[in-house]
């Protein structure tokens, strides 16, 4: 999924001049992997709290245009990302966050559309932490 992700990612900013011309060259390839690092990991933990893919997809189809508060999560950690480790100023991050609907419609679309195999609901909910798998509660109760 993530490497899906990563080439939305390259597609939506380097089409886009204010971002692709703001981003200093040497930095352009570790900045789209941060983007799509931030976008995988927001998307995951979504999709866990929402009860997996389909509710995810439903909450981003909805909420894309209108600011949802999944696609305000992500930004926030796309922007605080990249501000701290890249020093992008917040005019540069600010426009990367204003790509990311786009790019969380491109993925719905993907994971929606059957003759796309590359994104799924089944990928997606594959990619999410195992219900079975040790966890904090089953770390703790040995300790107990």
């Amino acid at each position: 999924m993530f490497d899906e992700v990563l080439k939305m990612v390259k597609d939506q900013l380097s089409n886009n001049p204010q971002i692709s011309s703001a981003i200093p060259p040497e930095k352009q390839d570790a900045v789209h992997h941060e983007v799509a690092s931030q976008v995988t990991n927001g998307i995951k933990s979504q999709a866990a709290a929402l009860g997996g893919a389909g509710g995810l997809l439903s909450m981003l189809e909805q909420g894309i245009a209108s600011g949802s508060p999944i696609v305000n999560a992500i930004e926030g950690g796309v922007v605080g990302s990249l501000g701290n480790k890249f020093g992008l100023s917040p005019m540069v991050t600010g426009a990367i966050a204003a790509a990311l609907p786009g790019i969380l419609q491109k993925f719905v679309h993907k994971a929606k559309d059957p003759n796309d195999p590359s994104i799924t609901p089944e990928s997606i909910n594959q990619s999410l932490p195992s219900a079975n798998a040790p966890g904090l509660g089953n770390l703790m109760s040995k300790f107990q």
